[in-house]
């Protein structure tokens, strides 16, 4: 297998309006990213995934994008975006887009044209009908929005202030590569491509996700933008199996470096119920069963994993799954060193490397989110209970991710000057924030920063197999393995004592317990976790 500088990378993902605000606003920009660029060097990271700091009325924060080619005011413009570019390189750090291009903004040009002149080119650049079809908006309602102008539909199967792109139409194909080749000639390492596996719809027939052409579209992609050019490009691809993920990312296929699946995210809710019904416990067993299937499936060579708990679309693992009040810092690093030291490309959420949590939403008046927004009113509508509908939105919804970045113990966590933030700023940023974790040795940062650099230097964590162990229920143990090595990897994921009988002897290579106790005790402490070379 050829191996690619992102095989041993470690990526950060920054959500701009949360993460350093330079110019006292509330919100977030480019030169407050500028501005903490050292922070990540010190982490280690490879690479940042940015979402997306594109022209954008910021429905749906950023992801509502009115022009691919210039920056959103609120971030700042093309000259910070390009400084942002040489400094980051400096430190040899690269950049990662987000290309969303399965829908646009209402307001680019593109969609103006198609709904002012319906005989123009661009009416083809989105998807038309007479009549709607029972299709649903991921933010709940019809997917169809009624044009009056022109007497149609027009499918979104976002908010309504997100059309679809109709990627039947060449011309509009070859438009969007030619973008992304002049981002790529800025220099940007890749893409993170937002829900890329819905470009293959079929709308008609009510087919959304993997559609018959999405990999000739990708294929497509691959030719007319990334052949032969060195760059990460990962798929936001809800619906995927490790089948479908060898489409995507076996490198014959000339598609992308790899995939985001999502299986295990699903344990976050309850079976065949809508996202709102979450489950308050993991599953322990049926995630050990997912990530083995995704470790022994994707074969090396034949497909590449992305590794991740937290994203700008998902709660704090912290608080979801593990304990974020006694066992924070502890339950922090065993989830690290149960996820890192997998086979794919692991992926940090900003915060996540300090163990921020959930936030303690009051009441709908501190919600941003489009999705929890839609949520509330339709739940408030059918007549169900409010303090229930702030509980799942505390516990799920999207803005637990999106609060503002916690950089010291003072006023608005240090992230902003402003008397107001977009979102509110953590209570508990007090006692959680880098200062504190940088000064702490112990702290859950250092943890993180062993496995990046691990992740740099250890060939076995690239090519080892992987071999899940039979273990109690709530440990999750397995061995990785190359001719010449062997690793076992043991983390406890929950608040009990557990058995685990050690019976091999070997060199501790990161852990957050002390190894000879378990050993003699044959038991697992709350949240002990470590990894042995055997």
């Amino acid at each position: 297998m050829k191996k690619h500088w992102w095989h041993k990378a470690t990526i950060y993902q920054i959500y701009p309006k949360s993460f350093m605000d330079s110019n006292g606003d509330g919100v977030g920009d480019l030169k407050g990213i500028i501005s903490e660029l050292d922070y990540l060097k010190k982490l280690g990271i490879t690479a940042i995934w940015l979402s997306p700091v594109y022209q954008s009325p910021m429905d749906d924060n950023g992801y509502d994008i009115s022009d691919y080619e210039a920056i959103a005011d609120i971030f700042g413009d093309m000259a910070d975006m390009e400084e942002l570019l040489a400094e980051a390189n400096k430190r040899h750090i690269r950049i990662i887009m987000d290309l969303v291009v399965n829908h646009t903004s209402d307001e680019h040009a593109w969609f103006v044209e198609a709904r002012e002149n319906p005989s123009s080119p661009e009416r083809d650049f989105y998807i038309w009908r007479d009549q709607p079809n029972g299709l649903k908006s991921t933010f709940s309602g019809s997917a169809w929005q009624y044009d009056e102008a022109s007497n149609q539909y027009y499918l979104h199967l976002f908010s309504k202030k997100q059309p679809d792109l109709n990627w039947e139409n060449a011309d509009l194909r070859q438009k969007i590569y030619d973008m992304m080749n002049r981002w790529i000639d800025k220099g940007v390492a890749g893409f993170r491509m937002d829900v890329i596996d819905l470009i293959g719809k079929i709308p008609d027939q009510e087919i959304t996700g993997n559609g018959p052409k999405l990999h000739d579209y990708l294929k497509e992609m691959h030719q007319a933008s990334l052949l032969n050019k060195d760059l990460l490009t990962v798929g936001e691809t809800w619906g995927a199996t490790p089948e479908i993920a060898k489409q995507y990312s076996n490198p014959d296929n000339h598609e992308l470096s790899m995939v985001f699946q999502f299986e295990h995210i699903g344990l976050q809710h309850k079976p065949n119920a809508p996202k709102w019904d979450y489950e308050t416990e993991l599953n322990v067993p049926a995630l050990k069963e997912i990530f083995t299937k995704w470790q022994t499936k994707l074969e090396l060579g034949q497909g590449w994993n992305s590794l991740f708990w937290n994203n700008h679309d998902l709660p704090r693992v912290l608080s979801i799954w593990g304990n974020d009040g006694e066992y924070r810092e502890k339950s922090g690093k065993a989830f690290a060193v149960l996820l890192h030291l997998m086979r794919g490309t692991p992926y940090i959420y900003q915060g996540e490397e300090i163990g921020m949590t959930n936030y303690p939403f009051a009441d709908l008046t501190e919600i941003e989110d489009i999705e929890s927004v839609n949520y509330a009113k339709e739940a408030l509508e059918e007549g169900q209970d409010l303090e229930s509908i702030m509980d799942s939105i505390r516990a799920i919804g999207r803005d637990n991710a999106r609060t503002p970045m916690q950089w010291t113990a003072g006023q608005q966590a240090g992230f902003s000057r402003a008397d107001k933030t977009w979102l509110p700023v953590h209570p508990n940023h007090e006692a959680i924030n880098v200062e504190a974790a940088l000064a702490d040795s112990e702290s859950l940062f250092y943890t993180y920063q062993k496995l990046v650099a691990l992740r740099k230097t250890q060939d076995w964590l690239i090519d080892a197999d992987f071999e899940l162990l039979n273990t109690a229920n709530k440990v999750f143990a397995y061995k990785r393995r190359t001719a010449d090595e062997s690793y076992l990897i043991v983390v406890n994921l929950s608040d009990q004592v557990q058995p685990f009988e050690l019976a091999v002897e070997g060199e501790v290579i990161i852990g957050n317990t002390c190894v000879e106790t378990v050993s003699k005790t044959k038991q697992l402490q709350a949240w002990d976790a470590f990894c042995l070379k055997i």
